[in-house]
Order: C-alpha cells, then structure tokens, then sequence
C-alpha cells in the first residue's frame, strides 16, 4: 500500500507560528524532507525517534522525487516541509506533478507566509481603507523568467501595496523599475528573517533604501514592502465597525 507526501508550510521563522496540523504531521513522519536553507530547524524537535531526515538544500528535484517515490511505495509517511507557505514560491508545483503522474496520495498543510510574519514585524496593515486595498506578490526576474506584464516597472503603476520576494540582490534594480511610478519619497521597508531572533528592520523612503540595505549588508532572506501603508498618516477607519454602516449581523438602533 501506497505512503503519503504531505507538503507543510513551515511559517517564516519562528518556530511557534508552525500550525498545529503542522507540527502533527511532522511528529506522525516516517520521512521528512526540510528546506535547511530557510526552515528553522527547531521544527525537527517534533519529530520522532526513528525518523529519517533529509536536507533538500542539498538535494536536487530528482533526489528529492525519487525518495518520495520509494519512500511512498514502502508506505511512509512523507513530510515535506517548506518555508512560509509553500503556495507562494514553494516550487510545490512539479513535485505535485510528478506524484499525481505516480497516483502518490498528496495533501497540503498551508503556513504563515514570511509576508504575513514581515506585516506583523512591521505593525502594519497591508490594506488600508483609501490607500490600498489591493497586495502584489511578486519577484524580480532571476534565473526565473516572468511574463514581460508582470515586470515590475508594469505592476508599480497601480501604484498598490507591493511586496517582493526574492529581489534583495537585486535593490538597484527593483528600485528603478518601482520609480517608474512611485514617487521617490514613498515608504519603504526590508525585513530581513522575519520572526526569527535576529530579525532586521530597515525603514526609509524608496530613494534611498538602496543604500541603506548596502551599508547593512543585507544580501538575502528579507522581503521589500512598498506603499503609503507603511506610513498612512491619519487612518480613515474601515467601514466594517462604523456605527453607521448596517449589515445582516448588526442593525443600526
């Protein structure tokens, strides 16, 4: 009989944002499979004595898809542990492929995106009434392509809350294409390792973050948040707890 992958989002960093499903289907693992490179390693504590653990930082797809597949055939328990959300640049997608191709029963434990865990770091709302209501996810293009409509110089002209993975590398880049449309003096913020002990804070506006990030040498794990949301000013209240906005669950007196 057949074993099971379970894909489980490990949170961004912090080893108590791991869900509770989470932690149980790493305690329940035959195998586990962890993203060494992101994924705090504390989450291992949960798992059992005789478990076998793989670093796929150190693996390539075929390594990994090949141990999932024997592991499977033998009727273990896989645990394949992603950083954040593994929906969000998780490269779930052709692991889930090849074990559909296979018939390899699969599920997937969602977790805190390293987006959430920079927003709550930053003690920001992402979506403020009558200053964004929209968030782009997005990343610069790498050794990834991307569809030429989903450069960012295109997306800045919604001039919306964006949020960038994967660009820190890149800052020089990132910020002339988001200055295409954001004004210079626009907020803001890179969160390095959100959630976790030493995580980093860099607040300044979109002209100068660039160099900012440079003097901190910051180089990878940090996230780039852009919009008036991180520096609002006066907030105008959401119409969800207004005395005067009536709804099927409060009736105005």
């Amino acid at each position: 009989m057949k074993g099971k992958v379970i894909f489980i989002g490990a949170g961004p960093g912090d080893p108590e944002l791991l869900t509770i499903k989470g932690q149980k289907a790493i305690k329940n693992a035959d195998i586990i499979i962890y993203a060494g490179s992101l994924v705090n390693k504390e989450i291992l504590n949960y798992a059992k004595e005789n478990a076998e653990i793989y670093n796929s930082a150190s693996m390539d797809l075929n390594q990994i898809l090949e141990l999932m597949n024997k592991g499977t055939a033998k009727g273990k328990m896989i645990a394949r542990v992603h950083t954040g959300d593994p929906s969000i640049y998780g490269a779930i997608g052709e692991q889930i492929e090849f074990l559909r191709k296979k018939e390899i029963k699969f599920e997937i434990i969602p977790g805190v995106s390293s987006l959430f865990g920079a927003a709550a770091a930053l003690e920001s709302e992402l979506t403020l009434p009558e200053v964004s209501q929209t968030v782009i996810i997005t990343r610069p293009e790498g050794r990834t392509p991307k569809p030429q409509k989903e450069a960012i110089s295109a997306l800045a002209e919604h001039n919306a809350t964006m949020c960038i993975f994967l660009g820190i590398q890149m800052i020089d880049k990132v910020v002339a294409d988001l200055l295409s449309h954001y004004k210079p003096e626009t907020p803001v913020a890179v969160v390095k390792k959100a959630s976790w002990n030493d995580q980093k804070i860099i607040r300044d506006s979109l002209e100068n973050i660039a160099a900012r990030v440079k003097e901190a040498k910051i180089e990878k794990t940090a996230l780039i948040i852009v919009g008036k949301v991180l520096d609002p000013g006066i907030i105008t209240p959401s119409k969800l707890y207004d005395p005067e906005f009536t709804h099927e669950y409060r009736k105005k007196e």
